[in-house]
């Protein structure tokens, strides 16, 4: 091993408080303390790694040490300068609290505190990684670092101050230190690189600038692993950086994100392959791709300017990804991280790693299909016009044209062309239905009964519990199917009320009000009811809904759902509806008055009945 080398964040760890990157408010701050001679005899330095902690600790050690000082510009030549630089403890005591975290190494501290300073005018404590002591620790610590001797400063250093008892805290001044920009790091790399004459292009720079999570150390470690690559005829590059680090490329990332959005999945999986034959692992594949998920999702949301600093790509890549951005939606890509981190949380606990990965790209390839908000309104607006919807285009496919006019717009004509409609034998007014034995009458008279039910809930438990048996000036006949609401409706008064107007409505008179369980001789009743109403149209109805057709089958889901509501409206857990329908022969779905109300709109609008 070379002994003269020095790894080069050693080489070049800063030696004043200017030379520090970043952190402008830490350096004014110890800065004004040093110049106005207000030291205080205890500071907590907190913040991520590699964002200069230890360094400024030192800095300002050297500072109050220095034989020229105390000083904001060390001489980094005198005796105190050079032992604090090379670690020596003699009145700079650095000391690991991971490694020295018991009770035992606090009084140690304690004891050595009493002692003055050999050379120096501070006896200075740098505890860094001080939230590994103990809480025993800690306490043993707490009256010291309150009171310390005089002449003796203390500078805890931390990463999760969290962890840090709050009595600690609160006896020391706190110093925040912010990761460190981009910008700056690529820079202060530049500035490294021209130094030691490392040939390497700016892109591979930010790039490592922008994967070392803002911290400095880092960096620099990245870049002195890369000097290994450094040649006089190519410079290092991000593809040179992928390969060294085992990080997928960015045009392997791009091929796998095309061929999923196409949702061509046969495609994805020989990407995947060839990425996996390369010796990358599965949850680094899935890492690397959630990384490039992220900034799809940034260039998705926001303009390449002002994304551009926390983008982790070149121009270049912006430009390519910005293609790719054209067939997915910014909702798509949400999906895709969802899934890729899930996909990864699975990986974390199975013993088959490659099969979760293989599931993995094959659920991203089939999540992107038929998920596009055009798609889907080109979908809707084809059912609201009464066509049938086949399969959503294809990625990169154009839509297929599509009738945009709404529901109230449809043509009837059209309606009548979906499906050829069942004909239908009309006759006067009191024809029957082939099924139910029910006279048309009885159902127009139902109708207007209906309507006449002031409360919903009231109209909603009629319509799904009872039959009309008779109609007629001197008495009215209902038929509740279900024990409970037929006795309260004869005991309510409010709802005994609301049958009797909305008789009287229907019947012009005054009838007698009858409400009873359904009888075996309700048919012959109901084709015997007659009440004088205005004559019912005998013409036959202009268009009829189609046998079959997707109105029809969106009528009956609408009638099934409207089922469910009224459940829990009329809050009736009685289950007679099936034993009545045997002893009537009537059916819900069949009797169009005994629909909800949007069904009967429905069927209004377009001036046709439910046909079997």
């Amino acid at each position: 091993m070379n002994k003269s080398y020095v790894p080069l964040y050693r080489k070049y760890r800063p030696q004043r408080l200017e030379e520090i990157v970043g952190q402008e408010h830490v350096k004014k701050a110890l800065t004004n303390a040093i110049e106005s001679n207000r030291i205080s005899h205890a500071y907590l330095f907190t913040g991520p790694r590699g964002t200069g902690k230890t360094s400024s600790a030192r800095i300002f050690a050297k500072s109050l040490n220095c034989e020229k000082g105390p000083t904001i510009s060390p001489c980094n030549e005198c005796e105190n300068c050079i032992n604090i630089t090379k670690s020596v403890p003699i009145d700079v005591i650095e000391i690991d609290a991971a490694s020295n975290r018991s009770v035992s190494d606090a009084e140690e501290i304690i004891r050595n505190v009493a002692m003055a300073p050999i050379r120096s005018r501070y006896k200075i404590y740098i505890i860094d990684e001080v939230h590994m002591l103990t809480p025993t620790a800690f306490n043993a610590l707490l009256k010291t670092l309150e009171e310390p001797p005089e002449n003796v400063i203390f500078i805890l250093a931390t990463t999760e101050v969290h962890k840090v008892l709050d009595t600690i805290k609160s006896r020391c001044q706190r110093f925040d230190f912010k990761r460190i920009t981009t910008n700056d790091i690529a820079k202060h790399l530049r500035f490294i690189s021209d130094a030691e004459k490392i040939n390497i292009t700016d892109d591979a720079l930010n790039y490592i600038a922008s994967n070392s999570a803002g911290g400095m150390r880092d960096s620099i470690a990245l870049l002195d692993q890369l000097s290994v690559l450094n040649s006089t005829k190519d410079a290092i590059n991000v593809d040179d950086i992928n390969r060294l680090l085992g990080r997928l490329s960015f045009g392997s990332l791009s091929l796998l994100f095309e061929n999923i959005i196409k949702s061509d999945a046969n495609s994805a999986l020989e990407v995947l392959n060839d990425i996996y034959n390369q010796g990358n692992e599965p949850s680094q594949i899935l890492s690397n791709f959630l990384e490039y998920l992220r900034n799809a999702l940034i260039l998705k949301s926001t303009d390449a300017k002002s994304a551009f600093n926390v983008l982790q790509l070149n121009d270049e890549q912006v430009k390519q990804l910005t293609t790719y951005l054209n067939n997915i939606e910014t909702h798509q890509i949400v999906s895709l991280i969802d899934k890729c981190s899930a996909y990864i949380k699975e990986l974390k606990l199975t013993t088959n790693p490659k099969l979760w990965l293989d599931v993995a790209v094959l659920d991203m390839s089939n999540l992107a299909q038929n998920t596009k908000l055009d798609d889907l309104q080109n979908r809707l607006q084809q059912l609201e016009a009464g066509h049938i919807v086949k399969s959503a285009p294809a990625y990169n496919t154009p839509p297929m044209p599509v009738n945009k006019m709404s529901v109230n717009e449809v043509k009837k004509e059209d309606i009548k062309a979906a499906s050829e409609p069942k004909q239908i034998k009309t006759s006067p007014s009191v024809t029957k239905s082939a099924d139910t034995g029910v006279s048309s009458e009885i159902k127009d008279l139902w109708g207007k009964f209906l309507d006449n039910i002031s409360s919903f809930a009231s109209r909603a438990i009629l319509k799904k519990h009872a039959l009309p048996v008779k109609f007629a000036p001197d008495e009215v006949i209902i038929a509740i199917k279900t024990d409970s609401w037929l006795t309260k409706f004869r005991e309510e008064a409010d709802r005994m009320a609301l049958i009797e107007s909305a008789a009287n409505a229907v019947t012009g008179g005054n009838p007698k009000i009858v409400l009873r369980a359904p009888q075996a001789d309700d048919d012959k009743l109901r084709a015997d009811s007659s009440v004088p109403t205005p004559a019912v149209q005998n013409e036959p109805k202009k268009t009829l809904i189609p046998e079959n057709s997707k109105i029809e089958e969106e009528i009956l889901d609408t009638v099934e759902k409207n089922d469910e509501q009224e459940e829990i409206i009329a809050n009736d857990n009685d289950s007679d509806e099936k034993k009545t329908s045997q002893i009537t022969g009537s059916s819900n779905r069949e009797d169009a008055a005994f629909h909800s109300d949007n069904v009967n709109m429905v069927i209004d609008l377009f001036e046709g009945k439910i046909i079997e």
